[in-house]
């Protein structure tokens, strides 16, 4: 193998990294032909199955979680041969054997690192309830983003003009023809959940509600590709995490197997800057002795607080899994519980609003809000579904006899 060939081929391999990132909205719009109608929740561009959206909101705690030790089928996992074409050649050793290792030593983001997490294996409507096993971060990285890699390589820019970023020229020549994938064909349907590893996320919209002025605002993010692996470049709800305990210490595995209780890093964690080291690497998390926590705990008991599922489903670009739930925090509470909310964080920067006070936490919710950035403006997938489905329950999210919520 010649030094030459191995520098050609990652430098190809960055050109559509590159192109990838900078292109991601534009590419899923090409993607969702992919598809078809049916697969897709209504009105937004989510793949979803039968039973994972359901018709009204869904108070999180009647999500029940089930755990199997059994290890899931993985087919399509990073090592499937269709994806050899988006894994280049690294010096004398021949191709990468994953496509997060290449990430790692010639692409790497500010967070990156493979941590535990909680693979979905099976979802069952009713309830709903969700069984979960064993995964790890860079299972995700090896499909979905080499998945995305695949598809950008295969949808070079010269044949869209309507690419103009400086970084979406030339991003094909890493090792297979355009129009040519493997993966995503023999894949066939990515919400298959028996045929490739699926680590989800947890998106959240959190809403601060002011019942007295009939007003809502919601918080929106902007990903920084130079800081997070996936999803750079896009507007996305916050907080997202992924599913994941907060340590890979085998005690956390049980004590963080709880949507709320990852919801409440998050929160912490995206709203607030703290850190993610809970010291859950010598003991568990005591979620009850956590200020923070019990706080929130008990707005939720005072029902000042309300968390509600909306669903699931998965990117047609990336094949990304995202957990859709909403968080609608009374006014008063969430001023005293965000008062230092963060302009920036460790994925990226919040997005402000200047309503004339210089007091906006987020975005008025509101019709041409929701319709511009759902429809016009580069946002993540997942985090588009989720508002546009609570736009259309804004009733029931934000219900109470003082509402005056904004006719579309």
């Amino acid at each position: 193998m010649l030094a030459e060939d191995c520098a050609a081929s990652q430098a190809a391999w960055l050109r559509t990294r590159g192109y990838l990132n900078a292109s991601r909205h534009r590419l899923t719009g090409l993607a969702l032909a992919g598809f078809p109608a049916a697969w897709f929740a209504p009105g937004t561009s989510l793949l979803t199955r039968p039973g994972w959206i359901p018709e009204r909101p869904v108070p999180l705690d009647q999500v029940r979680l089930r755990w199997s030790s059994a290890p899931g089928p993985a087919r399509f996992d990073g090592a499937a041969p269709e994806l050899s074409a988006v894994r280049p050649l690294r010096d004398g050793q021949g191709a990468y054997p994953r496509y997060s290792e290449a990430v790692g030593d010639l692409a790497r983001p500010g967070l990156f690192e493979n941590r535990n997490c909680y693979r979905l294996l099976e979802v069952s409507p009713g309830g709903p309830e969700l069984t979960f096993g064993r995964g790890r971060y860079f299972d995700l990285i090896d499909t979905c983003e080499a998945a995305a890699h695949e598809f950008a390589a295969a949808h070079p820019a010269a044949s869209h003009p309507a690419a103009s970023h400086p970084a979406a020229s030339h991003p094909a020549g890493d090792g297979h023809p355009a129009g040519d994938m493997p993966y995503r064909q023999a894949l066939a349907d990515p919400t298959d959940l028996r045929r490739r590893p699926v680590m989800s996320a947890i998106s959240t919209l959190v809403i601060r509600h002011d019942r007295a002025a009939g007003a809502a605002e919601f918080l929106l993010h902007w990903r920084d590709p130079a800081k997070v692996a996936s999803g750079g470049g896009l507007y996305q709800v916050m907080p997202v995490g992924m599913f994941q305990p907060s340590h890979d210490a085998a005690w956390n595995e049980a004590n963080d197997f709880d949507l709320w209780r990852s919801i409440v890093r998050e929160l912490s964690e995206e709203l607030l800057g703290t850190t993610e080291d809970y010291g859950s690497g010598q003991r568990p998390i005591d979620y009850g002795a956590w200020e923070f926590s019990q706080a929130l705990d008990r707005a939720r008991e005072q029902g000042r607080l309300h968390v509600y599922w909306l669903g699931l489903g998965m990117d047609p670009l990336t094949f990304v899994a995202d957990m859709l739930t909403v968080a609608v925090f009374e006014a008063g509470v969430f001023d005293a519980t965000f008062g230092r909310l963060v302009t920036a964080n460790a994925e990226g920067h919040r997005v402000s609003f200047e309503d004339g006070t210089g007091r906006a936490a987020g975005l008025p919710l509101r019709a041409e809000q929701v319709g511009r950035l759902t429809g016009d403006e580069p946002m993540q997938v997942a985090g588009a579904a989720l508002l546009r489905l609570a736009w259309s329950h804004r009733g029931h999210l934000l219900a109470g006899p003082k509402v005056v919520l904004y006719e579309p």
